[in-house]
């Protein structure tokens, strides 16, 4: 999706007495007219986990018959996006022609390389009833060498990704390989994410990645003598055997990976080099990206003031 919610901030604490945390991350809700938006990364404290830029929890948020998300086309460059909902409907579609709808479950891999435009708008069938909207929005800055590949997109639906149940918590390994399965999802470099959900009182060992991060969806955690309630991000310090207990129903999703080094952030540009994301600024400014075919009449503008 778009990334107009800058105003989103963060509460960032670190935890002494507990080896494997480095730090606990408490994105603020933004209620952006009846559509509530909490943001992970990029933070004050840390800008990345392992190739993750970008870490944004969108709803869940019912809204009335006519209303939902419609997000008009906009411009990504040197990273993969990742789209998945737990509840609603949304259909993507971009610049190189691709037009799939996308469920629960299902995951959304778009690598927009050199450069692509997307939308993301539901269907009029979802959007003329009521009807909720709960899922994740993530971007994976691509190594150096891949920044510039030529634009892909792949779809992922929800049988493809398998699934383990490990002493009856049920895990979902969405991109790399945990507890001896292997997602299918294209990956540029080690790369991690899992969700598992667990019952009160149930344990899960986390699996091992140089760099990871814990996201609390619903519920409530404790990971050695700290609490860790919903909607917040743990960052994890390199500790092999990190196990989280439920204190009561709980849903997370584990990411992380190999560090590709820094990366700078312009409104949706993101690269390694700053001159990359200007002259990004500049083409999109001049209408020079390529556009939807089927979805050519509308545009997100570059931000007023900046640039």
């Amino acid at each position: 999706m778009s990334n107009p919610r800058q105003t989103v901030t963060e509460q960032c604490d670190l935890v002494a007495g507990c080896g494997a945390i480095q730090q606990l991350i408490h994105p603020r809700d933004q209620d952006l007219g009846g559509f509530c938006v909490r943001r992970a990364l990029p933070n004050q404290a840390i800008r990345r986990i392992g190739p993750w830029v970008f870490f944004d929890h969108m709803g869940p948020a019912t809204f009335a018959a006519g209303d939902g998300i419609d997000v008009r086309p906009h411009p990504h460059i040197n990273i993969a996006t990742v789209t998945y909902l737990f509840e609603g409907e949304i259909v993507h579609r971009d610049s190189i022609g691709s037009e799939q709808l996308i469920r629960p479950g299902d995951l959304n891999l778009m690598v927009t390389g050199s450069g692509m435009v997307h939308s993301e708008r539901e269907p009029p069938a979802v959007k003329n009833r009521p009807h909720t909207v709960h899922g994740l929005q993530l971007w994976l800055a691509l190594p150096e060498k891949d920044e510039e590949t030529d634009p892909a997109f792949y779809h992922y639906p929800a049988d493809n990704l398998p699934r383990v149940n490990l002493n009856g918590v049920s895990v979902r390994i969405m991109m790399g390989a945990a507890y001896g399965a292997i997602s299918p999802v294209r990956t540029f470099s080690p790369t991690l994410y899992i969700e598992a959900r667990l019952k009160e009182g149930q344990t899960l060992e986390l699996p091992k990645a140089a760099q990871r991060g814990l996201y609390v969806l619903n519920g409530d955690i404790s990971l050695r003598d700290t609490r860790v309630p919903r909607h917040t991000m743990v960052v994890l310090n390199d500790d092999e055997d990190v196990v989280i207990k439920a204190e009561q129903d709980t849903q997370i999703a584990l990411i992380g990976g190999d560090d590709i080094g820094s990366r700078y952030m312009d409104w949706n540009f993101v690269s390694s080099s700053k001159e990359r994301i200007e002259a990004a600024i500049a083409q999109w400014k001049a209408r020079q990206f390529p556009i939807i075919k089927n979805d050519a009449d509308e545009y997100i503008p570059y931000p007023t003031g900046k640039g």
